[in-house]
């Protein structure tokens, strides 16, 4: 995907700062809700249970629509769809501050993850498009890791807020932000950024990112990994305060360990990602790794915790990173059709991780914590084994050929 007419150095790094913040404060509104759940369970007289219910049904959100906002962003360009889901999350992160019942604030955080879709892959797909071969890493990665900042501030922030304000305000809070942060996003990228383009004739069918292999062996391969890093991004502050019998704030801060590091993870990755081409070495190694982190979190004290909480986070920012990047290798995906592509294995992801982690909430009801993170560990192996199916990565001078309409910056 290129935008259309060049585009100078300077207006690309502005655009591509203004996403990376509006991508932060999306994910402090995607994780914010972790913290608050007990105070949310003593309010609606809910347990562990419905609380996996409600984590996982943002999810659902997320996931199911991820295809159709890649289609959208085909048809009417990344920016208007990107933007719109960003203001879509802000309206709905927000009302669920005012929601009367549990019902009406699962409805209200369905919605919230329907936005967060919206927003993502033509997000991505357009910080991308802004840079040539060989430069996109860094951006890209830098983009990917700007979710560990917003969603360690999500975590901390919450985790602190909700004994002073209760969950309402905290909540209100991060959808108020986000909502501003978007207004200036508007503002300040031009419209031709990210404007739809003609797609060619050949391409009007069924659009190739839907058919491609390598599309759905990263989906299903990611699987255990993103229902891992979400329920223990939402499920670690509960488990810290009520099993481990930590204060608020360290509690607060053994889930920042888990988020933001990949901060570090998110660059590193890109950059790998472009200079080294064994990407299904690098999925297999650094995965069984970090599943083999989440096993140690029963027997590990307060500097264990924060320890495996930060390997935890540098290893899945690493992860993401390269599957954002790898969709540009591939030839056969239209360069139009990327955010549809990384949509597609997005949503596979998304509404497979909401499913594990609402089986994460019902295995710390009906048993333990301890059992379900070695449960969460084994799920997080055993969807790798897609990978098989992912086809070997062309360098860049044997995949994708150049386009005249992407831009080259000095």
């Amino acid at each position: 995907m290129a935008t259309p007419g060049p585009v100078d150095a300077r207006t690309a790094a502005r655009a591509t700062w203004f996403l990376i913040a509006l991508r932060a404060g999306y994910a402090y509104n995607w994780l914010d809700v972790g913290p608050a759940l007990p105070a949310i369970g003593g309010t609606f007289s809910v347990g562990p249970a419905e609380w996996g219910l409600l984590v996982g049904i943002f999810l659902v959100g997320a996931g199911a629509f991820q295809v159709p906002a890649g289609l959208l962003a085909r048809r009417y360009g990344p920016r208007p769809v990107a933007l719109c889901g960003a203001g879509l999350l802000a309206v709905s992160a927000s009302g669920s501050a005012f929601a009367p019942t549990f019902p009406a604030l699962v409805a209200a955080r369905l919605v919230a993850g329907v936005g967060a879709a919206l927003f993502f892959s033509p997000a991505i797909g357009l910080v991308a498009s802004l840079f040539p071969p060989g430069r996109r890493g860094l951006p890209v990665g830098g983009f990917s890791s700007a979710f560990s900042g917003g969603a360690a501030a999500g975590v901390l922030a919450t985790a602190l807020l909700v004994p002073v304000v209760g969950w309402r305000l905290a909540l209100l809070f991060g959808g108020v932000g986000l909502g501003a942060l978007t207004v200036l996003t508007v503002l300040a990228i031009p419209r031709r950024i990210g404007a739809a383009e003609p797609v060619a004739a050949s391409r009007t069918g069924i659009p190739r990112a839907l058919r491609y292999r390598g599309v759905w062996a990263v989906g299903l391969a990611f699987v255990g990994l993103e229902g891992a890093s979400f329920a223990t991004s939402q499920f670690i502050v509960p488990y810290a305060e009520a099993i481990r019998g930590w204060t608020p704030a360290l509690a607060g801060v053994v889930g920042l360990a888990f988020v933001f590091p990949s901060v570090v993870g998110g660059p590193v990755g890109g950059v790998i990602a472009e200079r080294r081409f064994n990407h299904r070495t690098q999925f297999v190694v650094v995965t069984v790794a970090a599943a083999g982190l989440l096993a140690l979190i029963p027997i590990a004290g307060l500097a264990a915790a924060i320890a495996i909480g930060v390997l935890f986070s540098v290893f899945y920012g690493f992860l993401y990173a390269v599957m954002y990047v790898l969709p540009h290798f591939w030839s056969e995906v239209p360069r139009e059709e990327i955010p549809l592509a990384i949509g597609l294995f997005n949503s596979m992801q998304l509404a497979g991780g909401a499913g594990v982690a609402a089986f994460f909430g019902v295995v710390v009801a009906l048993r333990s914590y301890d059992v379900a993170w070695e449960v969460l560990a084994a799920l997080q192996v055993a969807t790798l084994i897609a990978i098989v199916a992912l086809p070997a990565t062309r360098p860049p001078s044997a995949a994708r050929p150049p386009d005249a309409a992407a831009p080259v910056l000095p």
